[in-house]
């Protein structure tokens, strides 16, 4: 059984809880120029990969859906929470899609940033993860740049980027390498249908790794579904164009504030 670690809940007491997951090789900084925006009207809570930020690291092989498990059993544990709203980039995404179709009754909206039913190919990530075991996630670092930020969002945003490039040379290798396995296994494409919460899908333009199709794929194979692009995003979107996240965030999660 693998634990993740999630951190004090930020926002006013009695707001509906807002989770927000990271994607592979990052943290919850990766949401640290959103979530100051999302606070007054949540109360938000960050998680961290196994290996990452604040989590144990993991020495067992796990599936994206153990992660789901393991996120429910932190929120419901010791934070007795039982109902949340969930955001989730890439592989966060990947979780929040397990959390709908193991976890609906914890769920009530999803939005799933830059993510897939299915993520890249398996071999891909079976390469990745044997890369990483070879020469560290040191070696991921240049592409990881170039894949993860818009063009001249790294200039935009220097501190922020060179903090995340930072967390992803210091996660643990191996539970790196075993998320890249999970990954490689991940496929909900056949079960989109059973999902019926409010979902929003989210893509970056300049993201080659979880393009608009893959978005799109989410929005319409949901029940209740919509999807919507940022312009001048990559894969982390959060990061590149924090205003247009807050916005798409803010309308789907409180749109009883939009309708107005």
């Amino acid at each position: 059984m693998i634990d993740v670690a999630v951190s004090a809940t930020v926002g006013p007491e009695g707001a509906p809880l807002l989770v927000l997951g990271p994607s592979l090789g990052t943290s919850s900084i990766l949401w640290e120029s959103v979530l100051p925006a999302l606070a007054p009207d949540h109360r938000v809570i960050t998680w961290e990969l196994p290996g990452h930020g604040g989590s144990a690291p993991v020495r067992e092989p796990f599936a994206v859906a153990d992660l789901a498990d393991a996120l429910v059993r932190a929120l419901t544990g010791s934070l007795g929470e039982e109902r949340f709203d969930y955001a989730g980039v890439s592989l966060g995404g990947a979780v929040g899609l397990e959390l709908l179709l193991r976890h609906h009754q914890h769920v009530g909206r999803a939005a799933i940033l830059c993510s897939g039913a299915v993520i890249g190919t398996p071999q891909g990530w079976r390469e990745r993860a044997a890369q990483v075991r070879a020469q560290s996630t040191s070696s991921l670092v240049v592409g990881s740049a170039q894949r993860w930020f818009a063009p001249g969002s790294i200039a935009q945003h220097p501190d922020l980027a060179g903090r995340l490039l930072h967390t992803l040379q210091d996660a643990d290798d191996e539970s790196y390498a075993l998320a890249c396995e999970a990954l490689a296994a991940h496929d909900v494409r056949a079960r989109l249908g059973e999902i019926g919460a409010p979902v929003l899908a989210i893509w970056g333009a300049h993201d080659a790794v979880t393009p608009e199709a893959s978005a799109r794929e989410i929005a319409d194979g949901v029940r209740t579904g919509s999807a919507a692009g940022i312009p001048g995003a990559s894969h982390l979107a959060p990061v590149d164009d924090p205003t247009a996240v807050t916005r798409l965030l803010s309308g789907f999660l409180t749109p009883e504030r939009t309708s107005t």
